[in-house]
């Protein structure tokens, strides 16, 4: 996931390892997008990677235009944010007991 969104273009990506945190998911993939059309791109080769790859359809949330999409695949949840809305959510405050699993700036 973290490779299709940096070929993407997908900006400041992090994976966090969270599975000592909470039972809702292992990890967290972080990334920002810069415009909505961005966002979109971002969740539909998500998608797209991980049907054709390993056959699993997310639950997906949120919209383009509203600044953040989530794809979630159980034990791993995606959240794309525009730049505002990653702001604005601040989750690598929320889960900073996280471990910084990559960073890719």
């Amino acid at each position: 996931m973290v490779g299709i969104l940096e070929e993407k273009k997908g900006e400041d990506i992090l994976l966090l390892d969270i599975h000592e945190l909470t039972p809702m998911a292992d990890y967290f993939v972080i990334c920002t997008g810069s415009s909505d059309r961005m966002l979109g791109a971002l969740i539909d080769a998500v998608k797209r990677e991980v049907r054709n790859e390993y056959h699993i359809r997310p639950r997906v949330e949120g919209d383009p235009r509203t600044g953040w999409m989530l794809a979630d695949y159980g034990g791993v949840v995606v959240h794309l944010f525009s730049p505002d809305r990653r702001e604005y959510y601040r989750l690598e405050e929320l889960w900073q007991d996280g471990k910084v699993i990559l960073n890719v700036q």
